[in-house]
């Protein structure tokens, strides 16, 4: 018999977690995360992450598993991920994904090509030029080198354009060549791909809005100012340059006054679901729900329920 996972999938404010808890509750499933944010210990504010106490209750794998100062790979996740899905088959439950972060999910679904190492210096001098000319210069750049990539990653993508042009100035071959010569690695489970849509915008963005002046209300200020004053810590790292963090950096260098910080945070974090959402419309094979339904839970375990050979 094919075992079964579930894809629980989302932008950013949609109530993935919510609702992955719930479906906890009601079914054989255990949760594991697929949040590039979520991993690192010590960043709970500016993730949103689950309390502690939620999370005795509603046990997430991969969640504070890295110091943020570690790289942490899709690669690397797709290790862990297929581990946490081994163990809880093992455990007759059935393997509940939920998060946002696409390339995790596609990784796991689809395998990852051999990208290059990360290079400290390569990404410094890289961060440098940007700060000359500006990302827009950078992103015109990889228009230039990788057309294909430049269409996939926005302008205000300072992280994947980075990432885009290290991987062709380490390697001398664009990121989509090596994505084309990847060898697919198949998932071998059966998969329940449900995706959830804000069919109202409007609302989503007063979410993202509420959520982040609750995170600034909960300290999210102290919680960056505690990385920023630690010298193991800098603006380069993935993790200090997440959404939220980047932009309470900044403000801490000096380079914004307090309410163009908050703008800011809020216009990224939009600016993040909407990417999440160009991301998940590539998707193959999903069922679509709109978030914002009532009785969402009962659909979804009733859209589970008819799939219950697999679930059993």
């Amino acid at each position: 018999m094919t075992l079964a996972v579930i894809f629980l999938m989302g932008p950013t404010a949609t109530g993935k977690t919510d609702i992955a808890a719930e479906l906890f509750k009601r079914l054989p499933v255990e949760l594991i995360s697929v949040d590039s944010a979520l991993v690192y210990r010590g960043m709970d504010i500016g993730t949103a992450k689950p309390s502690r106490e939620f999370l005795n209750n509603v046990p997430h794998r991969l969640i504070d598993i890295c110091e943020p100062d570690e790289t942490y790979s899709a690669a690397r996740f797709r290790d862990d991920a297929l581990l946490a899905i081994d163990e809880i088959h093992s455990k007759n439950k059935v393997p509940l994904l939920v998060g946002g972060t696409g390339l995790y999910f596609r990784a796991l679904e689809s395998g990852i090509s051999d990208l290059p190492d990360a290079d400290a210096e390569v990404r410094q001098r890289l961060e440098a030029e940007a700060r000359d000319i500006g990302w827009q210069a950078m992103h015109d750049r990889l228009a230039e080198i990788d057309p294909v990539a430049a269409e996939r990653i926005h302008p205000n993508d300072p992280q994947r354009i980075q990432r885009a042009l290290e991987v062709y100035e380490i390697s001398g071959r664009s990121m989509t060549d090596h994505y084309a010569d990847a060898e697919a690695s198949p998932f071998p489970f059966e998969l329940i791909k449900i995706i959830l849509n804000p069919g109202d915008r409007a609302k989503l963005h007063e979410r993202i809005e509420y959520r982040f002046m609750n995170m600034l209300d909960e300290g999210l200020v102290d919680e960056v100012r505690a990385f920023h004053a630690n010298g193991r810590f800098s603006s380069s790292l993935p993790a200090m340059r997440m959404v939220g963090y980047r932009q309470v950096w900044n403000y801490l260098d000096g380079e914004t006054d307090y309410e163009e910080m908050v703008e800011k945070g809020i216009v990224a974090t939009r600016q993040l679901a909407k990417r999440q959402m160009t991301w998940l419309r590539k998707e193959d094979n999903g069922i679509w729900l709109d978030s914002d339904e009532s009785g969402l839970v009962d659909k979804i375990q009733g859209i589970l329920a008819e799939k219950a050979h697999l679930l059993a």
